[in-house]
């Protein structure tokens, strides 16, 4: 019998919402895990909470004394996380909108932020080129673990069960090895302004500022694939996988986004 043929999916074409709100320059947008609602953060120094289907905003959080740069919120979207120009991590209660805790450890502005594998843990990557692990269940206000291996910025870092993933501007990608208490790094000797994991954790996407996403093995650090076609060279701008991991997402600097084909490729990694 001939083999059944999986229909491709239906990239986004058009403007579905746009959500008005924010008194400056947005710098970032996350999902919830389970999509159904988003947070954004800007240079108004706010974050809002947002439902995207329908188009309004939910709630505004104020606390934060300068520009508000990255968020993450917790798998049980009780909790949320944020980073900014305060060169603190803020832990926010979502539903009360209060805050919860203030970390502090970092000596310049913090570019990004996201929960570790289970919630009680939070890493960021900042502008003194350090990524810092916090414990949430400490009283400490001070970070756990600092990894001062960068030459630059850190502008994106990711978690996995067992590793913490970290691009910078020197053009690296950092993987630390939790178990093993092992560091591996892939050049891609062009400044990286952000990452973006699979599913199973087993392929990495990297943005990097010479107009190119590169699709890396995360376990081996090979070149799977690269996507160009775009403008990126100058402002920091994110990347993504479609919720399939059957294309990869981009943005240029001209306004458009591009869109690469990887589901063969993915099948190297063990997706298909």
């Amino acid at each position: 019998m001939p083999a059944e043929q999986v229909p491709a999916p239906v990239l986004p074409q058009q403007l579905a919402t746009t959500l008005t709100g924010h008194d400056g320059a947005v710098l970032n947008v996350k999902f919830n895990p389970k999509g159904t609602y988003c947070l954004s953060c800007g240079k108004d120094r706010t974050l809002r909470l947002w439902n995207p289907h329908k188009g309004f905003c939910i709630k505004t959080y104020t606390g934060h004394g300068y520009e508000v740069r990255d968020v993450s919120v917790s798998s049980d979207n009780s909790q949320m996380a944020s980073v900014g120009g305060d060169k603190q991590v803020f832990l926010w209660d979502v539903a009360s909108g209060q805050v919860i805790r203030k970390f502090r450890g970092h000596e310049a502005k913090v570019n990004a932020v996201t929960h570790a594998a289970t919630d009680e843990v939070l890493v960021t990557g900042g502008y003194d080129a350090a990524v810092k692990v916090w414990d949430c269940r400490s009283r400490s206000i001070d970070p756990i673990q600092t990894m001062t291996q960068f030459k630059d910025d850190v502008t994106s870092v990711l978690a996995t069960a067992h590793a913490i993933l970290a691009a910078s501007v020197d053009g690296t990608i950092r993987r630390f090895d939790i178990r093993m208490g092992r560091i591996y790094t892939d050049e891609l000797h062009h400044p990286v302004s952000a990452l973006a994991i699979t599913q199973d954790n087993l392929c990495v996407l990297a943005a990097c500022l010479d107009s190119c996403l590169r699709l890396l093995d995360t376990q081996a650090g090979e070149l799977l694939a690269s996507y160009k076609g775009h403008k990126h060279e100058s402002v920091r701008m994110g990347c993504g996988l479609l919720a399939d991991d059957q294309h990869v997402v981009g943005c240029s600097e001209d306004g458009e986004h591009l869109y690469g084909v990887c589901r063969s490729l993915l099948a190297h990694c063990g997706m298909l």
